[in-house]
């Protein structure tokens, strides 16, 4: 059965926000104060250039291109692992996996510490997971275009 691609944009665009809200609670509010201090203590001014409208600008348009992707790889796998929540997690956990993969950088680089990347790594996982299954639950094969 072919991908409904608007209910693909839409449950992606809506997951891509429920990402930013969740990033910014994380990263702004809850660990704001810790990255700044890791990301100066590893390049003098780097947290203001992570914090720069640029630089805020290109996470909000990852966040909605991953939460589009997100919901593409939930209804590319719905077919096999069925409906709802828990293909939703498998999907959040396999984009956790990948994401934690490529933030192994941080830590190798020495940008951020062990427990910190733990941390953000349990949050990214929580965030996704949130994010999944939001936009899992607006997917659905009925009605709208397919492609």
């Amino acid at each position: 059965m072919a991908l409904n691609t608007t209910k693909v944009l839409t449950g992606g665009l809506v997951a891509g926000a429920a990402i930013s809200v969740v990033g910014y609670i994380v990263n702004g509010v809850i660990l704001g104060d810790r990255m700044a201090a890791e990301a100066n203590a590893f390049r003098p001014g780097m947290a203001a250039l992570m914090m720069s409208s640029q630089a805020i600008t290109i996470a909000i348009v990852s966040n909605f291109i991953t939460g589009i992707l997100l919901v593409w790889t939930y209804a590319a796998v719905r077919p096999r692992l069925g409906p709802g929540p828990r293909t939703a997690a498998t999907v959040a956990g396999l984009f956790w996996v990948l994401g934690s993969i490529v933030a192994v950088g941080f830590l190798t680089s020495g940008m951020m510490s062990w427990s910190l990347w733990w941390e953000t790594a349990l949050f990214w996982l929580i965030n996704l997971l949130i994010a999944a299954v939001i936009g899992g639950k607006l997917y659905s094969e009925d009605g709208g275009t397919t492609a």
